[in-house]
């Protein structure tokens, strides 16, 4: 035996050492394990299976949309096939024609077997109004769409973030007050209603106060070049108010109240304790922490952005998916409205799916 080895001392050196270069303790040194069993491996594991069920929970919710977008409208009274002949007299030889063109003589079975292995392929049938691919008439609206629900949606969400962040910090006064009436208001009021308020406000005239914008469509018809977008955008004034409105408030909101479950915290006693000014520790330490959900709903309301605003677009006439929804219900164009349906839920349920996957990575706690 030698003295290191009747030394306590020395032996708990060796074990530490020994442990340190991955050995056994009191045990000859081996070779370290795979690192892939640490703490951090744990945790990209664990991240990837959250992942991977979030992804499995978006394909069976897509599944189920498509499942619902076939059999719901065809619970929509009426005869497409009757409305396409816009009330002619058509014999009953041509109606069973048609019938079999659009295949609606097929049993039901076969039409749904049918539709789902065509919208693997991206292939939405053939609009029975337009007569034109179900896939070309979205793509031709979606432009519209884009440009209005997405300033709209720029416009709000930063509005809502700045003033939800003001209301909370001086909670309990005048402009916190003032703020959130005005938001539970706003976010209260159906916007389709608020929108014939302001075509009867602003586009028809009230009073002594004249039409200042148009009452719908997206452009006059004889403009181009700088004179064009001017003219586009003189026409997105009122849509744009409409949608900010309603959406500036759930945005305010949410932030607000994030913001005032922050306030209370520990750290930021801390953080004032050290001397830092009111206006740093709001913006480098309270805010980051309470945009967590709304950044979750900033996601949400992304996937809006794509499906729409289908009653907006409709009383302003303009020219985009939800428009174009609203048509389609009307024959009832079963092909053209089930597109329109898988599109704007798909899109959706693709930003939950996002928004689900990136917040683990900005709150650690979540999904381990």
């Amino acid at each position: 035996m030698t003295a290191a080895d009747s030394n306590p001392a020395a032996i708990l050196a060796a074990e530490a050492e020994a442990a340190a270069k991955g050995a056994a303790p009191g045990g000859p040194a081996e070779q370290a394990g795979p690192r892939g069993r640490g703490p951090r491996a744990r945790n990209t594991r664990a991240y990837l299976q959250y992942v991977a069920g979030k992804l499995g929970g978006a394909l069976v919710s897509m599944f189920a949309v498509l499942v619902t977008s076939f059999f719901l409208f065809r619970l929509i009274p009426g005869d497409p096939v009757k409305q396409m002949t816009g009330g002619r007299r058509v014999s009953s030889e041509q109606l069973a024609a048609m019938r079999a063109e659009f295949g609606l003589d097929d049993p039901v079975w076969q039409q749904f077997t049918d539709y789902c292995g065509n919208v693997l392929t991206g292939d939405f049938g053939t609009s029975y109004q337009f007569h034109t691919p179900v896939m070309d008439k979205i793509t031709e609206a979606i432009g519209p769409t884009l440009w209005l629900t997405g300033t709209a949606y720029v416009l709000y969400t930063v509005i809502g973030i700045w003033l939800g962040t003001r209301s909370a910090w001086r909670n309990g006064r005048i402009g916190d007050r003032f703020h959130t009436g005005l938001a539970l208001t706003l976010y209260s009021v159906p916007s389709f209603w608020l929108g014939l308020l302001l075509i009867i406000t602003f586009s028809v005239g009230a009073g002594p106060l004249p039409g200042l914008f148009p009452t719908g469509g997206m452009e006059s018809g004889d403009e181009s070049g700088f004179a064009y977008v001017m003219d586009v955008a003189h026409h997105m004034i009122l849509p744009v108010i409409t949608l900010v409105a309603v959406g500036y408030a759930q945005t305010l909101l949410v932030m607000r109240s994030s913001l005032l479950d922050e306030m209370g915290s520990d750290y930021l006693t801390t953080a004032r304790a050290k001397g830092l000014r009111d206006d740093l520790v709001r913006r480098r330490h309270a805010v980051p922490n309470a945009l967590l959900p709304t950044v979750t709903l900033m996601f949400v309301n992304l996937g809006t952005v794509v499906a729409g605003a289908i009653l907006v677009e409709t009383v302003f006439s303009w020219p985009g998916l939800g428009g174009l929804f609203y048509q389609a219900l009307s024959v009832p164009d079963l092909p053209l409205v089930q597109g329109l349906f898988f599109v704007f839920a798909t899109a959706v349920i693709l930003m939950n799916t996002v928004a689900d996957v990136i917040y683990p990575l900005l709150d650690p706690r979540v999904g381990r």
